[in-house]
């Protein structure tokens, strides 16, 4: 009987694993590129680590409340029974050592994946450059040396490391591609920083992760990866509109819109993006980078100085 009900829970328990499970690939649990790997696999160790404790803290419930049940006069009766060394170094000893090992793979898979660090391959690939607004409820994407801006659509060259700088022109939001891993704040008059990489061709979804009102949940936008042709092919179809992102078409852009569609600008006005962040800090802008020793440098634009923090 016994046996019988262990089988129960264990087919219940894959079952509603499975079940919770089935919506997660096109998720973080199906990466696509170096930093969403990194971030699955921390989850899933973490997991495991865990369940070490909670599957056997769960089944020994159950096999003690059946064991000890009324019924069962077989089972022994200590009534003066008050400690015991061994149990102690158990119930203790190993849950120690798991946290242990969760906070040191955690402490490490964090730094490692600090948004400012430059991923690895930048050492050797240079990054494509991508400037991040949030606005209600839309994304526009400004690519400063290629001089393009897009509304909701985002492309970038598979296995290319990318920089992006992000802010928002309206209240706080949260710039996320799940699949390529990450999430961070855009905050107006702030600029945070993210370095991504898509190691395979595809149409990922991004999107906010902070409630911003009305139109939150269709603030969405699709991330391209592609090969370098198809890159290079994608910026001179932007090139070719006739559009372009100035003071007056980004007032238009600044109004709330649900849902709104894609938008391609051939030119951007030069300094489009720290007009934006400067608008909020009387016209000074604090740029930010890692130094080679990996300290973090922060320069104000318009004054002669630099701090290091």
């Amino acid at each position: 009987m016994k046996n019988k009900l262990l089988a129960r829970m264990a087919r219940l328990g894959g079952l509603s694993s499975a079940l919770l499970l089935a919506g997660c690939d096109a998720g973080v649990f199906d990466p696509k590129g170096p930093v969403g790997e990194e971030i699955k696999s921390l989850i899933v160790t973490s997991s495991i680590a865990m369940l070490i404790v909670v599957v056997p803290t769960i089944l020994l419930s159950v096999l003690f409340a059946w064991h000890y049940r009324q019924s069962n006069t077989s089972a022994e009766y200590l009534p003066k029974w008050c400690h015991s060394n061994k149990i102690e170094v158990v119930i203790w000893g190993i849950p120690v050592l798991i946290i242990i090992f969760l906070a040191t793979i955690t402490y490490k898979t964090c730094h490692s994946l600090d948004p400012y660090r430059p991923l690895e391959a930048q050492a050797t690939t240079k990054p494509v450059e991508v400037e991040v607004v949030a606005l209600d409820w839309k994304w526009l994407f400004i690519y400063p040396e290629e001089g393009i801006a897009t509304v909701n659509q985002l492309a970038m060259p598979v296995n290319t490391p990318v920089h992006f700088v992000i802010t928002s022109d309206s209240v706080m939001n949260s710039f996320f591609i799940p699949r390529l891993g990450s999430m961070i704040y855009a905050m107006a008059g702030m600029q945070t920083q993210l370095h991504l990489m898509a190691s395979e061709p595809g149409q990922y979804q991004g999107l906010s992760a902070n409630f911003s009102g009305e139109g939150f949940s269709d603030m969405k936008f699709v991330a391209l990866a592609m090969n370098a042709e198809e890159y290079r092919d994608w910026v001179e179809k932007v090139k070719a509109s006739s559009d372009q992102l100035n003071k007056e078409t980004y007032e238009q852009l600044l109004k709330p819109s649900v849902k709104n569609p894609y938008a391609f600008y051939a030119h951007v006005e030069p300094d489009m993006f720290d007009s934006i962040v400067g608008k909020y800090n009387n016209g000074m802008v604090m740029h930010k980078k890692v130094a080679p020793d990996g300290r973090m440098e922060s320069a104000m634009s318009g004054m002669n100085m630099k701090e290091q923090d």
